[in-house]
């Protein structure tokens, strides 16, 4: 299992872009774990869902991005796993400013 890391790690950010894209396409809100549901009562929800959709797909970036690092040096590639990460989710709360 020379590429383990970088198989398991591009499932993972797989999954997380195919329900970015389930979110984006339903803009469902019951999609949604019941206890963000409960924190976040959003005014528009559909707005909501489709700007939540972008961040999703945003943050699967990481672990897609510590794949193809990880297929050159598994130690890289956990390096690039937080650092990339941190700066995603970041950006992510500065899309999401504007929804309410």
């Amino acid at each position: 299992m020379e590429y383990g890391y970088s198989i398991l790690m591009g499932i993972f950010a797989g999954a997380l872009l195919a329900y970015a894209g389930l979110m984006a396409l339903t803009k469902d809100y019951k999609m949604l774990p019941l206890r963000a549901r409960v924190s976040v009562k959003p005014k528009n929800e559909k707005l909501y869902m489709k700007q939540l959709a972008k961040v999703v797909a945003l943050v699967a970036l990481s672990p897609a991005l510590s794949a193809l690092v990880g297929l050159l040096n598994v130690i890289a590639g956990l390096i690039v796993l937080p650092l990339s990460g941190g700066i995603l989710i970041w950006l992510g709360t500065k899309l999401m400013r504007g929804v309410e």
